[in-house]
């Protein structure tokens, strides 16, 4: 039987964070990690020369626990250009935050994507969410995001062609149904800074925070059977002794783990990779699809954006598409004929890399669901949990949700633990 003060079980971004700040004061932790490779959703795979993300990520730089804990000259980021071109299945228009692009603001007033008066309340929702402090954001009167848009008197067309493909990427559902909390908070989370990709892919996010602890910290090929304060057992039957363990799973295990109820269904989502010889647009910005029709959701050129993520002479594009949706034939075939309606004859020439199909994408943030926002970390006697299930579905919320756990951790006295 093997000692630790604190176990953690899991090394995505909220388990690392949070051993990062135990050990920081001094507190003896073993992170337990059932896969052979850290990270948890935040992975990337090097594959013929190209950075694949497992999934579509991004990091918003205007996180606040994102600034406190991350170092972001380490993580050499590169940002997207801010806006995006809307697909509107006949041409592109390109749509920008004039507070950012002064010139492409005016040219995006007479862009076909809503109304002058839609692009006026862009403006308006721009001032409302930016203004206070977030904790102002996450106590308004919570509804669901489409609602919003309409109470704001967004127009049918703005909400079709740019809010529901931009935000179904955030949000990865298309309805909409999603908190208006997570909405007011994503969309002042963009208009404040950037959307960004490590230079080496967004496993430089665990990777950096893994940097710091202790060596032999993580165990891998370690999955947990069970816990109880006091005690984890692992798989294979070895018992590890521990004063406190912090369960910083994703959702589904730790309400396993935990044995609560199951937690509201996750959201999914699809992510198919493309090598092509040149880049089917020039700016390093995201493709939404505004026509209402297809497979395709969003999509992007990551080389354009990071030039580390494809290989001299090729092109990365990534495409997303909500839930895990199947076509008659190859999902990979039916999306290629769809893109060369978007770029043309380049499109033929697409070659499939791979195809990530995640089941348990996001936790659910449907409206309710961030009332409140910050749940309790504390659980039962000796035991903790933390993720981003335990906040907002973001980088941001799992690594608040890690010093949460671990201040409590630090601040709750072995006999008031329950």
């Amino acid at each position: 039987m093997s000692i630790a003060e604190v176990v953690v079980i899991g090394s995505g971004v909220s388990g690392l964070a949070a051993a990062r700040l135990l050990q920081s004061r001094g507190v003896k932790t073993l992170v337990l990690e059932s896969s052979d490779t850290l990270g948890g959703r935040i992975r990337s795979d090097n594959y013929e020369g190209f950075t694949l993300d497992r999934g579509f990520q991004v990091l918003l730089t205007a996180y606040p626990e994102a600034q406190q804990q991350l170092d972001y000259e380490r993580l050499d980021l590169k940002p997207f250009s801010p806006g995006a071109l809307v697909w509107d299945g006949n041409d592109f228009h390109k749509v920008v935050d004039p507070m950012r692009d002064v010139v492409g603001g005016v040219r995006t007033a007479f862009e076909p994507v809503g109304t002058l008066a839609d692009k006026a309340r862009i403006g308006l929702l721009r001032h409302d969410v930016t203004r206070g402090d977030l904790a102002d954001i996450m106590s308004r009167p919570e509804t669901w995001t489409f609602s919003a848009l309409r109470s704001r008197g967004f127009s049918g067309d703005i909400i079709r062609k740019f809010f529901r493909p931009f935000l179904a990427g955030v949000f990865l559902e298309t309805d909409l149904e999603t908190s208006s909390r997570f909405f007011e908070f994503v969309f002042r989370m963009f208009a404040q800074g950037d959307a960004a990709l490590p230079a080496r892919g967004m496993q430089a996010i665990p990777e950096q925070l893994a940097a710091s602890l202790e060596a032999d910290t993580i165990r891998f090929r370690a999955p947990v059977e069970s816990i109880e304060r006091g005690k984890v057992r692992l798989a294979g039957g070895e018992t590890i002794s521990t004063e406190t363990v912090l369960v910083a799973t994703e959702g589904p295990e730790a309400a396993r783990l935990l044995g609560w109820p199951a937690l509201a269904p996750a959201k999914s989502a699809t992510t198919i990779y493309y090598s092509s010889p040149e880049p089917p647009v020039s700016e390093p910005m995201l493709m939404l699809n505004g026509s209402g029709s297809g497979l395709v959701n969003n999509v992007c050129v990551p080389n354009q954006v990071a030039s580390g993520y494809a290989p001299p002479g090729q092109s990365l594009v990534s495409v997303s598409l909500i839930g895990l949706p199947e076509s008659g034939g190859s999902i990979e075939d039916a999306v290629k004929q769809e893109l060369q309606v978007w770029f043309g004859p380049l499109a033929k020439h697409f070659v499939h890399l791979r195809t990530y199909r995640i089941p348990y994408a996001l936790p659910d943030q449907s409206s309710g669901s961030l009332d409140p926002v910050e749940k309790p970390v504390h659980v039962s006697p000796g035991v903790f949990v933390c993720g981003d299930h335990r906040d907002t579905a973001s980088i941001n919320g799992a690594l608040s949700s890690a010093r949460r756990a671990a201040h409590a951790i630090l601040t709750t006295p072995p006999e008031q633990q329950g």
